[in-house]
């Protein structure tokens, strides 16, 4: 409940923070008083609201039950007087003597009652005589022999319901007397002023004849449902209401009597009560703001100043004690912040001694020295750092460090997207790498940084200058990579060349060995060329090489590449497929350079084939751009989906077919490519490997 209730106020999203605590302590006091009186209001407000209702309802139906019950006495009093006038002798004589124009004047003087509306004398099925309402007397007399002395006779011609009794005139049964009173609307204000309440009564014929449809339609349809009674209060005219059905004793439906309660009066009672039950809970309100006020201040004070103290503390004054005073807890807590002030004190002495010795080792050293947080953003740099990156101190920190050391990208990506010694340090926790640095004087330099794993969320990285030295490793790495590798692919086709005119110097025919001797001639002059192609690399490592843009024929450079690797691939008996389109468009390029990429393409291809297998080439133009790719049906190797195969002096995890060069011929392809604003690409389809290259095509003329 606990953690549901701070959940809610978490959403609420309440800042405690704006007002003191002696204002949260009177706040929540005052939230207490109102949650529990407010409750108990509304649960009270409810329960007397429900109570009146309940005494509403039963008062209406206690006055429509007492109203029933009167027409009970109405039907015995009915019958009390039939028999009063059916004994008088005077009745009985104008009857035996068949004088029945007298019998009329007699009834109308002896049957003249505020209980009676209407009587008449019948002799067998013969009315004798009436007097006072007309009304159907042959249907009423019919209907109140079925239902004895008392009955309730709602006749087809009669405006109302008839409640009447009849009585035997003297001993002759063919003679009766009956009495009759109407259910109009003097019955009504009758047994309205007995009860005290509004009393209406409905014939059942009018109530089934009416087409409306309303509040009382249902409460007199419930009532007659539950054949004894229903009561409602009905909203469109604030009353309640209750219905009794009216049964003669053959169970034949007479008449609706309707009791109404105005819920004025119920209401004002229950709205006097709600009122002083307000006033009571805004009085008790009052007070527990009052007191919570109170209580804050006392609480509150204490905190307050403890609170104080601690802004002193944590701006760095150390020399005021903290007060002690208050609860039991702000007490402890007091006495708990003193004792940390005294630990502050003595560790904050230590610390500038531990800070000037380390800045003494830092500015001693000779290599730099900087830190980062864990967005690699600058902390701290040592002076020697600072003179290497040729920034002032205060200009570097704060910074990315990406943007101060400024390293060249590396194929199009800074290394600190790709492979940042200090995210290596991170994970494997150290790490080195040399990065050359674009600084200030244009110059890129080399430098070897060391990455440490990170502390406190601060990693120490030491940088040291390696440009010199960088420089001559660099230059003697560059000529000898080039040549062992280089001369290795030429030659070794020309080894073939030598090794298939010896074994067939007897047996061969003068064009195959002319064949052979001009493939010979080719190999050398490929030789001569490559010689300038490994000047032309060292121009490519200094950035210095120029492209010549001609319209070059794709076909010319795969059958130039084909002279000058296809011995290889006799002697691996390696099987070369074409498929190149016959328009396949030119490219704009240079074809000494291109027809370099696509030999050391086809000679690694030959060269992580087995043997016997198909070494395929194609071909197609789209979109202004020539794609050509190199397929072979070797293993390849897991580093092909990455990319890194295209890195200088990258050599296979994996044992190569052959012994290989240095990791420097895809590198060359790669640089030709680049130079030509191409692309280059590995990948495994259908269990080959396939190195897809992507050319400008040649602008029309």
């Amino acid at each position: 409940m606990l953690s549901r209730l701070q959940q809610f106020i978490d959403q609420l999203q309440i800042d405690t923070s704006r007002a003191s605590l002696g204002f949260w302590i009177a706040a929540i006091n005052v939230a207490i008083v109102v949650l529990v009186v407010g409750g108990i209001s509304i649960s009270a407000i409810g329960s007397l609201r429900d109570l009146a209702d309940q005494q509403g309802k039963s008062r209406v139906q206690l006055a429509g039950a007492m109203a029933r019950e009167d027409l009970r006495r109405y039907g015995e009093d009915a019958l009390v007087q039939a028999k009063t006038v059916a004994e008088r002798a005077t009745l009985q004589r104008l009857l035996a003597n068949r004088q029945a124009a007298a019998i009329g004047p007699y009834l109308r003087r002896s049957c003249n009652s505020d209980t009676i509306t209407s009587c008449a004398v019948f002799e067998g099925r013969n009315l004798v005589a009436q007097a006072g309402v007309p009304l159907p007397w042959v249907e009423i007399a019919e209907t109140g022999a079925e239902q004895g002395e008392r009955f309730l006779v709602t006749a087809a011609d009669a405006p109302y319901p008839v409640l009447g009794a009849s009585a035997q005139i003297g001993g002759a049964t063919e003679r009766r007397l009956y009495v009759a009173r109407l259910f109009d609307d003097k019955l009504g204000r009758a047994l309205t002023d007995r009860v005290g309440l509004q009393i209406r009564l409905i014939g059942y014929r009018n109530f089934v004849g009416s087409k409306k449809v309303d509040d009382y339609t249902r409460l007199h349809s419930a009532g007659l449902s539950d054949g004894r009674s229903a009561v409602a209060r009905i909203e469109s005219e604030d009353l309640y209401a209750a219905s009794f059905p009216v049964f003669a004793s053959t169970g034949e439906a007479i008449a609706l009597l309707e009791a109404r309660l105005p819920a004025s009066d119920i209401d004002e009672s229950v709205g006097s009560l709600v009122r002083r039950l307000l006033i009571t809970a805004v009085i008790l309100a009052a007070l527990a703001v009052l007191a919570g006020v109170i209580l804050g201040q006392q609480v509150a004070g204490p905190v307050s100043t403890l609170t104080e103290a601690a802004e002193r503390l944590g701006h760095g004054d150390f020399s005021t004690s903290i007060p002690v005073g208050g609860t039991k807890e702000v007490g402890k807590l007091g006495r708990t912040m003193e004792d940390m002030r005294n630990n502050l004190v003595e560790l904050t002495g230590a610390l500038r001694r531990r800070e000037a010795e380390a800045q003494a080792v830092l500015g001693g050293i000779v290599e730099g020295v900087y830190a980062v947080d864990k967005s690699r953003v600058i902390r701290y740099l040592n002076p020697q750092a600072a003179r290497l990156l040729g920034v002032q101190a205060h200009e570097a920190i704060g910074r990315f460090c990406g943007d101060v050391l400024k390293p060249c990208a590396e194929n199009g990506v800074r290394p600190c997207e790709s492979n940042c010694p200090i995210l290596r340090a991170r994970a494997e926790g150290s790490s080195q790498a040399t990065e050359r640095l674009n600084l200030r004087e244009g110059t890129p330099r080399t430098a070897i940084i060391t990455s440490a794993s990170p502390v406190d969320d601060l990693q120490v990285q030491v940088i040291r200058d390696e440009t010199e030295l960088e420089g001559v490793r660099r230059a003697r790495d560059s000529v000898l990579a080039n040549i062992s590798h280089e001369f290795r692919t030429p030659l070794a086709a020309q080894l073939a060349s030598i090794e298939l005119l010896r074994e067939g110097m007897d047996t061969m025919s003068g064009d195959d060995q002319k064949e052979l001797v001009l493939s010979l001639e080719r190999g050398a002059l490929r030789l001569t060329r490559l010689i300038d192609n490994l000047l032309e690399s060292v121009r490519i490592e200094s950035g210095q090489l120029g492209i010549r843009h001609q319209d070059v024929s794709i076909s010319e450079i795969i059958e130039d590449a084909d002279i000058l690797i296809g011995a290889l691939l006799r002697q691996r008996r390696q099987t070369l497929e074409l498929a190149l389109p016959d328009d396949l468009p030119n490219v704009d390029g240079d074809g000494p350079r291109l027809t370099q990429v696509f030999v050391n393409l086809m000679a690694n291809a030959s060269k992580y084939a087995p043997e016997d297998s198909v070494v395929r080439i194609g071909a197609s133009a789209a979109d202004g751009v020539v794609t050509v790719w190199v397929e072979d049906e070797g293993t390849g190797v897991p580093e092909i989906e990455t990319g890194s195969i295209f890195e200088r002096f990258y050599r296979g995890a994996d044992e190569e077919p052959e012994p290989g060069g240095l990791g420097l011929g895809l590198w060359i392809v790669k640089s030709i490519i680049n130079r030509h604003e191409g692309s280059i690409h590995a990948e495994r389809r259908d269990g080959r490997t396939r190195f897809v290259v992507e050319l400008p095509q040649a602008k029309a003329e």
